[in-house]
């Protein structure tokens, strides 16, 4: 893997506070560059200086002001090349937890000739530097946005190298690949043996699409885990939403009462659930609005439905289906959904042929999950949650998700597109330069993957590392 390294990232010394901001019991300010050593020891005072110290071996003595006053007892580390996190020189100061020791540490540094870190630049380094590739260095932004078991693991698979591995390999496959038709294309064409060589080409191009898709259910896996799903509720005023969010997260997060209308705007919380973060979007009641701002809400509610992973369309179980009904039915046929036919501890509500709401809705939506609940009770909602997550993960199990990036999932999804074109190329006597042209697509998609060579370099990477907080 190369990547070229601006002049002004090589020669630059770079500073950051590496800890949250605030008190805490220590916090660390780290340094990365050639000038890491010379310019920390000009304000410390130690024991021995870091010059004279044998790398990964600590320090302890005083931070010293523009005077030469302690400011703060601290222990100083520093770390080899190319070893070191970024394979740069880098060094770290404990200071105190504090938010004005830790900010006077770094002005003290950048004054002595260090700049200001841009957001995850000594990451940035690090996959410069060949420390790690693109798909560990996005792993670690994955690793610190955590917010489940699973999906902390997910990106612990990722940053030891499973998705590196994986789709390096299907690289080196497709490689080999474009070699063979590359040989191809010299074959004459009444060369008896050109036949066979398209059957073995035919087959490969199935076996990496097979390869590809394996590896994009694992990455979509991941995905989830670590974005979560946009589960917006829906419904008509009045029906139970903002009782279901509440029930839902165990709290009065959103306003009841028995007065339509009563959300005008959005109310977004996060619930946890099988793993996944599922980021609940309450909205106002669709349908005829009665003044200005009810009308503003309802446009926001038929924004949040559009852009939604997952729908729940919250039913009133108690009264009479509606016209409504059959409209909300019909708009949610073809999208990912979930019913919930709310207050199952009321009498239910019947049509003229005496079939209850539920089961009217049931026949207009064949096949699709159909569940009665209680938000007042607390019934079938156990149930409601594996409904949808299901509507987008599937039953399947989470414990192989890789961690990815929504950037990373549309790379092998565009790979996996280009092979198909090649396959129905080749399949349909295109020739074999179509299929090589593909082939030189699905290859330069699995370049942005892994960040190899100029597909790793510039305006992407800075979209990348933008994402990182300052001092990782």
């Amino acid at each position: 893997m190369t990547s070229s390294v601006s002049l002004r990232e090589e020669n630059d010394t770079i500073a950051a506070i590496a800890t949250a901001w605030g008190e805490a019991g220590i916090a660390i300010v780290r340094l990365s560059g050639p000038g890491a050593r010379k310019i920390s020891d000009r304000l410390l005072s130690l024991t021995v200086p870091l010059a004279q110290t044998p790398p990964r071996y600590l320090r302890n003595g005083y931070l010293l002001d523009e005077n030469g006053e302690a400011l703060d007892q601290v222990l100083a580390v520093w770390f080899a090349p190319p070893k070191s996190y970024t394979g740069e020189e880098i060094v770290e100061i404990h200071t105190h937890g504090g938010v004005l020791v830790a900010r006077k540490c770094l002005d003290l540094l950048l004054c002595g000739g260090a700049r200001p870190a841009d957001p995850g630049e000594f990451t940035k380094r690090a996959f410069l530097s060949g420390r790690i590739d693109l798909t560990r260095a996005e792993a670690v932004l994955g690793i610190i946005r955590s917010r489940s078991d699973e999906a902390l693991k997910a990106a612990a698979r990722t940053l030891k190298g499973e998705l590196a591995d994986f789709a390096g390999d299907i690289y080196d496959e497709l490689l080999s690949l474009s070699g063979e038709l590359e040989v191809s294309l010299d074959l004459s064409e009444d060369d008896s043996s050109l036949e066979s060589d398209e059957d073995g080409i035919i087959q490969s191009i199935q076996a990496l699409t097979q390869s590809l898709e394996d590896l994009l259910d694992r990455c979509s896996t991941g995905l989830l885990l670590r974005e979560g799903i946009r589960v917006v509720i829906v419904g008509r005023p009045n029906v139970g939403k903002s009782s279901l969010l509440n029930a839902l997260l165990k709290e009065s997060r959103a306003i009841v009462t028995s007065i339509p209308g009563t959300t005008r705007d959005l109310i977004e919380e996060v619930l946890t659930y099988r793993g996944i973060p599922l980021r609940l979007v309450d909205t106002a009641g669709l349908g005829t609005a009665s003044d200005e701002v009810e009308a503003i809400g309802i446009s926001k509610a038929e924004e949040a439905f559009e852009r939604a992973d997952v729908r729940i369309w919250v039913v009133d179980g108690s009264v009479p289906p509606s016209p409504f009904d059959l409209l909300m039915a019909e708009k949610l046929r073809d999208l990912p959904h979930v019913v919930a036919v709310n207050k199952c501890d009321l009498p239910p509500g019947r049509d003229i042929a005496g079939k209850t709401t539920a089961e009217v809705i049931a026949d207009l939506l064949q096949e699709s999950p159909v569940l009665s609940i209680s938000a007042m009770t607390g019934a079938g909602l156990e149930g409601l949650k594996d409904a949808a997550v299901s509507a987008i993960a599937g039953g399947g199990t989470l414990d192989n998700g890789l961690n990815a990036t929504a950037r990373q999932v549309g790379e092998i999804r565009d790979a996996i597109g280009f092979l198909k074109e090649g396959y129905r190329a080749m399949e349909s006597g295109a020739g074999h330069d179509a299929a090589a042209e593909c082939l030189t697509g699905a290859r330069s998609a699995m370049e942005r993957l892994l960040g190899i060579a100029e597909a790793g370099s510039g305006a992407l990477l800075d979209h990348i590392f933008s994402q990182f907080c300052v001092g990782k």
